[in-house]
């Protein structure tokens, strides 16, 4: 009872490879969430910052001089 059983062993030996067996996977799981919590914070800071101003739109082109001379559309 107070005691480790065999199969207590085993399902402890089966976590610990799930965790450090293989190519580094606790390694790459604490990776990849560290790029999570970096994008995290770049996203936070982003925000800060007031977009540029829009620029402002450019003058209208004059008419061509063949469209100027026709007669305005009376109603």
């Amino acid at each position: 009872m107070g005691g480790l059983a065999p199969w207590h062993i085993l399902l402890i030996a089966i976590v610990v490879l799930l965790l450090f067996g293989g190519r580094g996977k606790l390694s790459g799981l604490m990776g990849d969430a560290a790029k999570g919590i970096r994008a995290f914070r770049d996203g936070l800071k982003g925000e800060e910052t007031a977009p540029p101003p829009a620029a402002p739109p450019a003058p209208p082109q004059p008419l061509p001089r063949a469209e100027a001379e026709k007669d305005p559309i009376v109603r």
